[in-house]
């Protein structure tokens, strides 16, 4: 069974990101040893926040974000997953379940002890960070999500999810950098700049590097008998009695998770009395307004401890 490493010279000089690497070893019983990256940023002793990214990101989406948490005090983790950033990729889609990904972060967060969490999450980081903080529930303080979800395969899924399942797993060249930038439009420089879209493309030097990626659309449970559906609806029951507050900060612009948002607001009741905000821009929201998500984040962590 491969597994790839991205080598290091393709995260040479990347804009806007002056973060150091740091690793963890993961012992998987199938794949041997991985190698998680993730960023460390801030104090030790701060308080803990957790930055989820999903796909085909990594945690490059967090380089506007990351700053403003720090300067405030807090301690920044900033994981890529299993198969994307400047952590080890295996290179066949069956190396992939919704479970493993969640064993692979959980993995960091023991090892790192992190409790008092506050979890920034967005896409697959909320799909992910969802299931491990309502089955971890003692690590976490609050949540902050935008453009995510939680399905369970007992609704059905928007056609431009199902287009984008079909598109990952098809498509000959997956280009990241494009996705990134754009969301699928001729042109994603009218966006990002090319050294951007470049930095998106950086992970993945070739079609080999690319399985996570393309795998994970099709891990989303959209069939009542998917693997990952009874563990969803069990997190959904923690969520429908979860007090601890709940921040939403969907973006107006999104054409997978528009109107998401909602089925939090209307069924947490940590949501409840919460100043729920609306970005701009489109589904990777901390290119078009993270500073914004992060300030919003900051003022309501300051009236929550208040």
């Amino acid at each position: 069974m491969e597994v790839l490493r991205t080598p290091d010279d393709r995260f040479a000089d990347l804009p806007e990101f002056p973060f150091s690497p740091n690793y963890h070893d993961i012992d998987d019983a199938v794949l041997g040893t991985l190698r998680l990256h993730y960023l460390d940023e801030g104090p030790k002793g701060g308080k803990v926040i957790l930055c989820l990214h999903g796909e085909p990101s990594w945690c490059f989406l967090y380089r506007k974000m990351i700053p403003i948490f720090v300067a405030a005090g807090y301690r920044v983790i900033a994981p890529d997953l299993i198969g994307f950033g400047r952590s080890d990729k295996p290179t066949q889609l069956e190396h992939f379940s919704y479970q493993r990904h969640i064993d692979w972060l959980v993995s960091l967060i023991e090892t790192l002890e992190l409790a008092g969490i506050t979890l920034i999450a967005q896409d697959w980081g909320g799909l992910l960070g969802l299931r491990i903080a309502t089955e971890h529930p003692q690590r976490f303080a609050q949540i902050s999500l935008a453009n995510t979800g939680l399905p369970t395969g007992d609704q059905p899924m928007q056609a431009a999810f199902l287009a984008w399942r079909k598109y990952a797993l098809s498509v000959a060249k997956f280009d990241a950098g494009a996705i990134c930038g754009g969301y699928l439009t001729k042109d994603p420089t009218q966006y990002l700049s090319e050294q951007i879209i470049q930095a998106y493309r950086a992970p993945f030097p070739d079609q080999r590097f690319t399985a996570a990626a393309r795998a994970f659309p099709s891990l989303v449970p959209i069939t009542v008998d998917d693997p990952a559906t009874q563990a969803n609806r069990k997190a959904w029951q923690a969520l429908m009695v979860w007090n601890k507050p709940m921040l939403m900060c969907f973006s107006d612009n999104d054409p997978i998770t528009a109107g998401g948002d909602k089925a939090f607001i209307n069924r947490v009741p940590g949501c409840r009395h919460q100043p729920h905000t609306t970005l701009k821009g489109s589904h990777f929201v901390q290119e078009y307004d993270g500073e914004n998500w992060a300030k919003t984040v900051l003022a309501w962590l300051d009236n929550c401890a208040s």
